[in-house]
């Protein structure tokens, strides 16, 4: 009895039976798989009230070489070897077919309108997203022997809207300045890109080397830029402006072949700018032809301003096709104070007429000076903008 005592509590009982507490966290959860169980069973074998019921003939199982399929203003892009993509606003009808080897026939053909139903027209499209600066629009590009070259797209698209360089839209005083040669010195061509200012349009010669790698990096620099041809001048052959020269004297289908051979060097940009030419300008019997294919491809044509006889301004009007015209070459004297006082010169002419432009080549000291001068032009109240923009457009007056 007295050792007992000394037991610990509990120690001296029986063998009985041990009371147990009950798990209640455990049936708690095991309710709650249950109503989640249920819910899930519920929720499959309901069906979705927002569901639209299907006929039943598309219970049945589909034939394995289905018809035609006929959709108006299709702009389904498949991944297929051989099919033909359209433009998006083309209107245009699209037959798709699967043959039974499981390819996959695409046809086009316009879709003709009866008059009624909606319209949908399309706010003209102006400039392009700068992610995608350097890389072409297919649908304003045709393949031919020499390249690909600009056209108009079935909406009515044109390269010089695609690959313009968006402005302001404010009514002060505009300036473009267009710097040209680009692609006839790579450390030139290089120094140019990087330093300019991205207002200012580069002009590439269809002569120089590595024009496809410039024009990216121009167009990623955020330039607008123009193709530059050569054109006979007065002292031709005395002075020979380089290969593929449009000439007075080559029937026009030469003329068109050689220009093809240009804007077929580079893609994405939004003219034609002449290099020399001052007899070709003069002259509308070849410069006629030449100015309306430049315009039925949807591009500018840029005049130098260097043939005080160029009918080019005359011409484009009279053909509707989009001109602009320099007011000053800025570097006849090769010395950075004398293209300063040029630049100062076209500032008065803008601030005269609302806009001026100059033109230049791209030599160093003009590079220089035209970046120095762009710097202070935004604080004197003027706007550098692309040559697009001063361009007289007869369907956008």
């Amino acid at each position: 009895m007295g050792t007992d005592l000394h037991a610990p509590l509990g120690q001296n009982r029986g063998p009985g039976r041990q009371r147990r507490s009950i798990p209640f966290g455990r049936i708690l959860g095991g309710f709650c798989l249950i109503a989640i169980a249920g819910f899930s069973l519920y929720s499959a074998l309901m069906r979705d009230p927002l569901q639209k019921t299907q006929p039943a003939e598309t219970a049945k199982k589909e034939d394995p070489a289905p018809a035609a399929e006929t959709k108006p203003g299709s702009t389904e892009q498949t991944g297929q070897a051989g099919l033909t993509q359209v433009d998006p606003q083309s209107g245009a009808n699209t037959t798709r077919v699967v043959t039974g080897d499981g390819s996959v026939v695409t046809m086009f053909s316009p879709s003709n309108r009866d008059g009624s139903g909606p319209v949908l027209i399309n706010a003209n499209q102006v400039g392009q997203d700068p992610r995608m600066a350097a890389t072409p629009n297919d649908s304003l590009l045709e393949d031919s022997p020499f390249g690909r070259l600009p056209i108009t797209s079935p909406s009515g698209l044109r390269p010089m809207d695609q690959y313009a360089r968006p402005w302001s839209g404010a009514r002060g005083t505009r300036i473009a300045i267009v710097v040209s040669g680009l692609g006839l010195s790579q450390t030139g061509t290089q120094r140019a890109i990087e330093k300019l200012p991205e207002e200012i349009t580069l002009a590439f010669a269809a002569s120089g080397n590595s024009l496809q790698r410039w024009m990216q990096e121009a167009r990623r620099g955020g330039h607008e830029i123009l193709i530059q041809v050569p054109f006979e001048p007065f002292d031709y052959p005395g002075n020979n402006p380089g290969p593929d020269t449009l000439l007075t004297s080559l029937p026009s289908a030469k003329n068109i072949e050689n220009l093809h051979k240009a804007m077929g060097k580079i893609t994405n940009y939004t003219g034609v700018m002449n290099y020399l030419g001052g007899r070709f300008l003069a002259n509308s019997g070849a410069m006629e032809p030449v100015l309306r294919d430049i315009g039925k491809r949807g591009l500018l044509f840029l005049d130098d301003g260097s043939s005080a006889q160029s009918k080019s301004g005359m011409l484009s009007k009279t053909l509707e096709v989009p001109h602009a015209f320099a007011d000053i070459q800025l570097d006849g004297e090769l010395q950075q104070d004398a293209i300063l006082r040029k630049l100062d010169e076209l500032e008065r002419i803008a601030r005269r007429n609302g806009s001026a432009i100059g033109v230049a080549s791209a030599f160093d000291e003009s590079v220089d000076a035209i970046s120095k001068w762009s710097e202070e032009a935004a604080m004197r109240g003027i706007e550098v903008v692309a040559v697009s923009a001063l361009a007289e457009d007869p369907k956008h007056p």
